[in-house]
């Protein structure tokens, strides 16, 4: 098009993962050469590509239906700095809202809509969702960031490195397994009752849901164990066959490669020391996400984020306030769900208190477990309700 007054559009909604061979050609001739476009979700290449376009067209304006990812965790720190340093202004935005076509058998996401140029428009709006299944009502605005808030436009980066003064937070373990490795309640009882001998090597198991929801939970945890005390195990070495098969057809390289080790998860990130588990997923209807010390007797799932040796100090500034403040405007999400990773944690501006504080917020966090501790059958997810939570720990 020789002049374009408007590019708009509805671009595809697919996440970085599952690109097809002919997507991922595709992005690659539009991308920046940089390694990290390669975790932005296909609609960026569009963002990217309207960019390009209006460099050479400076009048024209852009406004596209996005999937609400770009606007959240680490993709705005790869996507947005590069649209900015192109000269890239939001003129208007409509926040997260459930929208669903017409289209059969379309499930109804959670999009975005964001019109920007390479030049301010004289008035800004920002369209706000109370109820992201209701109408927006707008707001008028000095500056849109790329958060999709009134504000400067700082972004944070991509920082997988945990500051030195703080605990270090990682993702739980990953079996890639084919489920070989787990055991619910039934499944440990019967595999016991099978073969007595096994009972050290079954260890409880907790991804978010167990942490949640107080469900029971297992995982066969077979390190160090020797050639004898497998083979004395035969339908252990079942399960361990299993596994073997499924990780030597798995079209992952990475993968085939632990069939030779079986008996081990494919990521094993267990600490040896006390940690926090964080759910990696939780709703965004509770007030806080629910977090909770774990013993290193308990292996984390990948569904956990873990901040190993950490005290109640750092407990208390995880669960407060300021911290799911935070959360609210830097968390990637799951269509509307929290999506907690360890850069948001790394980029969290922490307190650096003074003792008295300090002690402060260590006594509220004590309160909180104790708090939680009057209610020793009510699971996380019932405890931080807010229909249920009850008033002491409020």
């Amino acid at each position: 098009c020789p002049n374009a007054d408007y590019i708009i559009g509805n671009p595809p909604f697919i996440g970085h993962q599952w690109r097809s061979k002919e997507q991922q050609h595709d992005v690659e001739i539009v991308f920046p050469k940089d390694a990290k476009f390669g975790k932005v979700d296909f609609v960026g290449a569009w963002f990217v590509k309207a960019t390009r376009y209006m460099q050479t067209h400076p009048a024209t304006q852009t406004a596209l239906v996005s999937t609400n990812s770009i606007t959240q965790g680490e993709q705005v720190g790869v996507l947005w700095s590069w649209m900015l340093a192109q000269g890239v202004k939001i003129n208007f935005a409509h926040r997260t809202f459930s929208w669903s076509n017409e289209a059969r058998g379309k499930a109804a996401v959670h999009v975005v809509v964001i019109g920007f140029a390479l030049h301010d428009a004289p008035e800004k709006t920002i369209y706000e969702y109370e109820d992201i299944k209701g109408d927006p009502h707008a707001i008028s605005a000095q500056r849109i960031n790329p958060y999709l808030i009134d504000a400067p436009d700082i972004i944070f980066p991509s920082r997988t490195k945990t500051p030195s003064n703080l605990p270090f937070i990682t993702k739980g373990s990953q079996p890639t397994d084919g489920g070989y490795l787990l055991l619910s309640q039934k499944d440990k009882e019967e595999l016991i009752a099978k073969e007595p001998t096994v009972k050290p090597w079954i260890k409880k198991y907790v991804g978010a849901d167990e942490l949640l929801y107080n469900t029971p939970r297992y995982c066969l945890w077979l390190k160090n164990i020797s050639p004898t005390e497998l083979r004395a195990m035969p339908h252990v070495l079942q399960r361990v066959q299993a596994v073997a098969e499924l990780r030597k057809k798995s079209p992952t390289e990475s993968v085939q490669a632990y069939a030779s080790t079986p008996t081990l998860f494919t990521q094993d990130r267990q600490p040896s020391l006390t940690y926090i588990a964080i759910p990696a997923h939780t709703s965004e209807n509770r007030l806080f996400i629910p977090m909770a010390f774990l013993e290193p007797s308990i292996i984390a799932s990948n569904a956990l984020r873990i901040c190993i040796d950490a005290t109640v100090f750092h407990f208390g500034v995880l669960m407060s306030s300021m911290h799911n403040a935070w959360i609210h405007y830097t968390c990637g999400r799951l269509e509307s769900r929290f999506r907690y990773e360890p850069s948001v944690y790394n980029n969290f501006p922490w307190p650096t208190p003074t003792d008295a504080q300090r002690n402060a917020i260590e006594t509220a966090a004590q309160g909180v477990l104790d708090a939680r501790a009057r209610h020793p059958n009510s699971s996380l997810a019932d405890l931080y309700d807010p229909l249920t939570m009850p008033p002491e720990l409020v």
